[in-house]
């Protein structure tokens, strides 16, 4: 068994960790003690008591309801499951009436039917549904690094959802309502892929499923789980309808870094060159010979390009978490008017999540974004490296230039969405503090 995790202090309880506010959330220890002993090593168990808060904020019973019956929630961000396996589609989905004929929503009282007889909903992709969940999951990605995303799983009383199977992500799992019981059990394969799913490992996943569990707990609302991916669970509900989220981690791999390399390495000319004419792959020691002097090309072009492949690397990882994770949502009416209304004491920020680097480009700078390049004169350089860090500012503070020549830049970042207006009831002096890019000049 998994020792039970002591609690944190009453002033770790009412501070953010180590600047990480939102993971601070899910875990009852410090983030150093949780990077070094339990990412992606082994489970935790965080009891509500250990923890800052409980999660109410997030999801709860009535929230569920909500997006259910008035959300207009569509499939695929819908399903339900009984038995440990799908229910199909349209027992739970169909249209709904005028104007609003596509057959893919949610029906109510389809999901009501479906729920009463024991079946479990999932809702997939809250992350860009809900807005509680969508800031929740933008402090998480800042938090870890790693792209994030949030299902919720309401089980009705002593039902069970899925068999037991390991994930493909590292999880947090968030109780918000009713109880649950977690038997968890170690790995049969460790950190899978996301192209080894359990499925590929049945068999063992079920015999390793009758052991002894690792883990055997009950979360209470305010509890949070934290599971590494490829540790084998499954979950049931007691006496009561359970509501929790999970946070799904796809962490950032080694091979995705020999990936990226592999792709920088497409540009050397020995690398791409055609195998021999009339190669036999079928016969192993021709093959190896092969495959062994292709090595010795690579380490021989690793020698002379390590930095500039390093670089590169870099670079594709960085654009490749961009695409995964997704920038902060603009509101593009409100954007449109602070624009237009935009004075030098107007205050904005970077877009949360957003790359960009500021490059010199002769008599011009480029602010190089994943999907554009957005230039500027170059004495707009000190003023945009000063933007990308995120920080908090205004036209009449940036510098290199005075308040009308920053009214100006500001005006055009808010309209390429570069930017945001920060208002009253904006993001707090903490958010507003912390490093929102993935790479920076």
């Amino acid at each position: 068994m998994v020792a039970p995790t002591p609690a944190v202090t009453t002033e770790a309880q009412t501070a953010p960790h180590d600047g990480r506010p939102v993971l601070s959330r899910c875990i009852a220890v410090d983030p150093d003690t949780f990077a070094k002993e339990y990412w992606g090593r082994q489970p935790l168990h965080s009891n509500s008591a250990s923890l800052p808060r409980d999660f109410d904020d997030l999801l709860t019973a009535g929230m569920v309801d909500e997006l259910l019956a008035e959300r207009g929630v569509r499939a695929p961000f819908i399903r339900m499951a009984r038995d440990g396996g799908l229910l199909a589609r349209d027992s739970y989905v169909g249209p709904q009436g005028f104007g609003a004929e596509m057959p893919d929503q949610v029906d109510s009282a389809k999901v009501l039917a479906e729920f009463g007889g024991g079946a479990t909903i999932v809702l997939q992709g809250l992350h860009r549904l809900w807005p509680p969940v969508i800031d929740f999951v933008r402090g998480m990605v800042d938090d870890l690094g790693h792209p994030v995303q949030a299902n919720a799983y309401i089980t009705p009383a002593s039902n069970r959802g899925f068999d037991p199977h390991y994930d493909v992500h590292d999880v947090f799992v968030l109780q918000t309502a009713g109880r649950k019981r977690w038997t968890i059990h170690a790995p049969v394969h460790r950190d899978p892929l996301s192209s080894q799913p359990w499925t590929d490992h049945r068999t063992a996943v079920s015999r390793r499923a009758r052991d002894e569990p690792v883990l055997d707990v009950v979360p209470e609302p305010g509890d949070a789980l934290y599971l590494p991916r490829g540790w084998i669970h499954s979950a049931q509900a007691l006496g009561e309808t359970s509501v929790h989220l999970t946070i799904g981690v796809s962490p950032v791999t080694v091979r995705d870094v020999l990936a990226a390399i592999v792709e920088e390495a497409g540009s050397i000319d020995d690398l791409r060159a055609s195998l021999p004419l009339g190669i036999d792959v079928t016969d192993r020691d021709d093959t190896a010979a092969v495959v062994r002097t292709a090595m010795a090309t690579v380490v021989d072009e690793w020698q002379n390009r390590a930095g500039s492949w390093a670089i590169g690397a870099a670079d594709a990882l960085a654009t490749r978490h961009a695409d995964r994770t997704r920038p902060e949502a603009v509101r593009p009416l409100a954007t449109v008017d602070a624009a237009d209304s935009l004075t030098a004491e107007t205050v904005v920020r970077w877009r949360r999540g957003l790359v960009g680097e500021v490059v010199p480009a002769g008599e011009r700078v480029e602010l190089r974004l994943p999907d554009r390049t957005v230039g500027f004169p170059s004495f707009c350089g000190e003023a945009l490296s000063r933007i990308v860090t995120g920080s908090a500012v205004s036209a009449d503070q940036l510098p290199g230039l005075d308040a009308a020549d920053g009214t100006v830049v500001l005006r055009r970042l808010l309209r390429e969405a570069v930017v945001v207006p920060l208002h009253a009831d904006g993001p707090s002096e903490a958010e507003q503090s912390t490093s929102m890019t993935g790479w920076q000049g």
